[in-house]
């Protein structure tokens, strides 16, 4: 095996767990969006004490996908120098 092709397996590795992790973050993106659109439909129908709990698990949701995302970028940051 060649050292390039070494390389080349390393690069491919951390693409895809790379990918892995956007995907991630994406799916708890999508569960923050469904939970305030849940949250928004139960407010239109008058169900407050439903809505109210859509909307925290929607901001908790929501601030967990922004820790995430800050904590990625700076760890891409620190990873190319």
């Amino acid at each position: 095996m060649s050292l390039r092709t070494v390389a080349q397996a390393e690069r491919t590795t951390s693409l895809q767990a790379g990918a892995l992790a956007n995907l991630g973050r994406l799916v708890m993106l999508y569960y923050a969006l469904v939970f305030f659109i849940v949250a928004l439909v139960a407010a239109i129908f008058g169900f407050g004490g439903i809505a109210a709990g859509a909307v925290e698990i929607a901001k908790i949701l929501f601030f967990i996908f922004l820790v995430v995302a800050l904590v990625a970028a700076v760890m891409g940051l620190v990873r190319r120098r």
